[in-house]
């Protein structure tokens, strides 16, 4: 059998906007099979919001879609890149409450649940919260949210010692006084109401977690002003807080082992190194993990790609 790859692209049959509370609504929208199994996939970021390939993770024929943009990213309203946008209503347990909502709002009973990267982190939070509403879980890119995951990422004891020019450019934008602590230097300006200040301030944190997504070099996805400001803000209002988890709470799994679940890593994951995955299969030993050997973090690369579908294909037919 030849490698997997995406399926053809589609496009939605039925979109929608949910009002979630606190003044937020977020976009919904759902492809494939009306009638086939449920399947919703949660995007990374925090903040990345939803891209049209990422319906092409499933078979159209076998499954019953959904995306939808987490709060104040993408087409969910309001945009947290608009000016006096508050972030207070926008924590992992509102979304695992926005995650529940949606699946009430389309009737599903019971739902696959599909994460990659801080998608992992969200379900296996939304999961330990509904088991009952779980059928499986396919996660790519673990992401635990520990401390030692922050200091990977934002000191220059991890990632940094890999990537040195382009942790040297994240680091220099900020003062050499602020910087024992970047995600707060980063988030006082990112919040700054002048775009003088938290435009560039975004430009340079999106730069930096944007260098490292692949095993060889690839240029990051096009985005606008609008789009980084968005995605860096709730990145930086997540990070700041440790993303609303207490210290390995998501390695607490007797809620969800039963749930039959595939874990995906790169070999050489900068984002999300592949210890977290081991972790999490250490406490969860029926969960199968599959490290590809020749990847680092984006799901779409080759071989993460075709586990990542392999997995998918062999839940489709499972009953309900």
């Amino acid at each position: 059998m030849g490698q997997k790859t995406f399926y053809p692209p589609i496009e939605p049959y039925e979109t929608g906007m949910l009002d979630v509370g606190d003044g937020n609504e977020i976009y919904w929208e759902v492809s494939g099979n009306p009638d086939g199994k449920p399947v919703v996939f949660l995007h990374g970021g925090p903040g990345g919001g939803v891209l049209a390939a990422q319906r092409r993770f499933f078979d159209p024929e076998a499954y019953k879609i959904v995306l939808f943009d987490q709060r104040n990213c993408g087409r969910s309203r309001p945009y947290a890149a608009d000016p006096g946008v508050s972030l207070k209503a926008n924590t992992t347990w509102h979304l695992v409450a926005d995650i529940e909502l949606l699946r009430q709002r389309l009737g599903i009973e019971r739902w696959q649940v599909f994460g990659g990267s801080w998608g992992s982190t969200l379900a296996l939070a939304y999961a330990r919260r509904h088991p009952e509403r779980v059928s499986e879980l396919v996660l790519r890119g673990v992401y635990l949210a520990t401390e030692a995951d922050n200091a990977w990422a934002f000191t220059g004891t991890g990632a940094a010692r890999l990537f040195p020019r382009e942790w040297a450019a994240f680091r220099g934008f900020v003062p050499e006084a602020e910087r024992d602590d970047l995600v707060a230097a980063y988030h006082r300006r990112l919040f700054d109401p002048d775009p003088e200040v938290h435009v560039p301030a975004a430009r340079a944190w999106a730069a930096w977690e944007l260098s490292a997504n692949t095993l060889l070099p690839a240029a990051p996805p096009p985005l606008d002003d609008r789009e980084l400001v968005s995605f860096s803000r709730i990145e930086a209002h997540y990070f700041s807080q440790g993303c609303f988890l207490k210290e390995g709470e998501l390695l607490d799994v007797a809620a969800i082992r039963h749930i039959p679940c595939v874990i995906v890593n790169g070999r050489y994951d900068m984002k999300t190194p592949p210890d977290a995955a081991w972790d999490l299969h250490a406490a969860w030993p029926e969960a199968e993990l599959r490290i590809v050997e020749d990847a680092g973090h984006a799901g779409a690369e080759p071989g993460t790609l075709h586990e990542l579908i392999t997995a998918t294909d062999g839940y489709r037919h499972i009953r309900l």
